[in-house]
């Protein structure tokens, strides 16, 4: 883990980040990966109000928060 990085649910909206690291298990993994989301996809933050929204590959999904904050990611 690099100095700069966070969760998911404590960027801003607006900001795009790449994910690091997805700090769970298979089901957590499996889950993130069929929406699209896995290490080293950039995303772009639309929302931290609630649960957290965000765009990737032009696709916007939500997802609660206790999954955003097991997902690493770095500033871009």
């Amino acid at each position: 883990m690099r100095l700069n990085d966070t969760n998911l649910s404590q960027m801003k909206t607006g900001e795009p980040v790449r994910i690091v690291d997805i700090c769970g298990g298979h089901g957590i993994r499996q889950k993130l990966n069929l929406r699209g989301i896995s290490e080293g996809s950039i995303v772009r933050v639309i929302s931290t109000n609630g649960p957290v929204t965000i765009e990737v590959d032009r696709n916007v999904l939500s997802i609660g928060r206790g999954m955003a904050q097991k997902i690493r990611v770095t500033r871009m």
